[in-house]
């Protein structure tokens, strides 16, 4: 069990961590501008898991979990695990080394939020155990916004739990260092969807809630309930990312992504990066 003492301990420690000395950022880093909106789907099944987004500028990443043998194996089918692929070798170690190497601005050299969304697969309960020992890891605590006693202090990294969700356990504490993902349904569901301390983000399927892919006009009704989506979960302070969207590079993903950023959608889901990136530049 992790304690209040427990916690206070790590996040001082973590704290102090930020004055180590550290090398400069390399003038690559330093040159890429982070795009707010750039989602790295199922990020980890890139040639180089994070690198590749980074190098991108996304400021969104996501990684699915496996609790095996007691470590937390990065892959999105259980028979696909590696021991050598670990949360920790490829997201949270190469985090820390940037946020320190940037003096603990961020993950880049300009300050500009970065979310790491957290795919819990197989037993909600253990494995979102499991994940709080290492986010609460002094040597990467220091990392990731913090919720206490109602109340949110940013960080470099925000770590958002989807998949497996252990709501009522996350519910029930009363500092974490793990945000809550949302789904659509949820922005009138005055425990979580309502509340940004709670579930900064809300996210479903774009084809569970919408008929078109980017293929001819798009439906008034159903832009116009898009829009209202987007209106709903900004009004109670939340972010909006849909999956299932269209990515297969042509005219009618780029429709459907002009859609999304036109009704204000929060996080654009691809596999394609530099697509993306691309796409966002280019407006």
């Amino acid at each position: 069990m992790i304690t209040p003492r427990r916690i206070l301990a790590a996040l001082l420690a973590a704290v102090a961590a930020t004055s180590l000395a550290t090398a400069p950022a390399s003038a690559h880093e330093r040159g890429v501008r982070p795009l707010p909106q750039a989602h790295s789907h199922n990020d980890y099944e890139h040639t180089r898991p994070l690198q590749d987004a980074l190098d991108q500028g996304f400021t969104s990443v996501e990684a699915d979990i496996f609790l095996v043998d007691g470590q937390l194996l990065v892959a999105h089918d259980l028979a696909d695990t590696r021991p050598d692929r670990t949360l920790e070798s490829l997201y949270l170690e190469p985090l820390r080394r940037r946020v320190l190497a940037n003096h603990g601005v961020g993950v880049y050299r300009q300050r500009a939020g970065f979310q790491l969304l957290i795919d819990v697969k197989g037993d909600a309960n253990s494995t979102y155990a499991a994940l709080e020992k290492r986010l609460y890891d002094p040597r990467y605590s220091f990392l990731f916004s913090l919720y206490a006693f109602g109340h949110v202090q940013k960080r470099a990294v925000t770590a958002v739990i989807s998949g497996g969700r252990p709501k009522d356990v996350m519910l029930g504490q009363q500092v974490r260092l793990a945000f809550y993902d949302g789904r659509i349904k949820d922005v009138n569901d005055l425990n979580i969807g309502s509340d940004p301390r709670v579930a900064p983000l809300v996210s479903d399927s774009w084809t569970g809630l919408f008929t078109w892919t980017g293929t001819g006009p798009f439906p008034a009704a159903e832009r116009a309930k898009l829009h209202d989506i987007v209106k709903r979960a900004h009004a109670a302070g939340q972010r909006v990312r849909f999956w299932a969207t269209p990515d297969a590079a042509g005219p009618a993903r780029e429709a459907l992504w002009n859609e999304l950023v036109a009704a204000g959608v929060d996080h654009l889901n691809t596999d394609d990066l530099p697509g993306l990136a691309n796409f966002l530049r280019s407006r």
